[in-house]
């Protein structure tokens, strides 16, 4: 097992791991595993966007702590239990309309003590603001079609100056007409618009076909 630029994040082969933050508890039936005194993970990036993205382009931390993340998309918690791992000292605000993936999510932040779900829809920040304030980094797996509109909105909300963000862009969710690559394009050309910095672009395959990440500093 290798260590990487990420304190609590291992790689074996084409494998990522994550400490585990609730040894002995399975999220997903992942497998885990025992080393050094230490419960490991499989993080497995056909399940979350983010181990693809972490795969594909191995980037290092950003520069300091990060504190505290707002999370767009929770959905049933699989990629906020590992970045829970990857981050324990932060509060990871997770925001998730559908109050039937809601309960499971509830109940994987009463075992993890740095998740904060919220049940609202990303494209309102301004009815959970209160509660999340200023963030370190934002997160957006969405499938709602102006997803860049989303993003550029929370950033406003709650990205602080220099704050940095990945963009889970579904081209198909904006339209099954135009090529990815258009799609995309204009994506960036709306981040752009709204004052932020779109650093990369990772196309995601083979882990996701119809994604890419935009990196993007506010």
């Amino acid at each position: 097992m290798d260590a990487t630029d990420w304190p609590r994040l291992y790689r074996h082969g084409r494998d990522l791991f994550t400490e585990s933050l609730d040894p002995g508890h399975r999220t997903y039936g992942e497998d885990l595993r025992s080393e050094g005194g230490r419960e490991l993970r499989r993080w497995d990036p056909f399940r979350s966007k983010l181990a693809g993205y972490l795969l594909k382009r191995p980037v290092r931390p950003p520069p300091g702590p990060l504190r505290s993340v707002l999370y767009l998309g929770g959905a049933h918690g699989t990629t906020a239990s590992h970045l829970s791992d990857l981050l324990p000292d932060a509060e990871i605000f997770v925001v998730e309309k559908s109050p039937i993936v809601f309960a499971p999510l509830l109940a994987l932040a009463r075992r993890r003590r740095n998740l904060l779900p919220i049940l609202a829809d990303a494209q309102l920040p301004e009815r959970y603001l209160a509660d999340v304030g200023e963030v370190d980094f934002l997160y957006q797996d969405v499938a709602q079609r102006d997803q860049a509109g989303i993003f550029a909105e929370n950033a406003e909300a709650a990205l602080r100056t220099g704050g940095t963000g990945l963009l889970m862009l579904k081209v198909r969710s904006v339209t099954q007409a135009r090529p990815a690559g258009r799609v995309a394009a204009e994506a960036r050309s709306k981040l752009t618009a709204r004052g932020l910095t779109v650093e990369s672009e990772t196309d995601l395959r083979p882990f996701s076909r119809e994604h890419v990440a935009l990196a993007i500093r506010n």
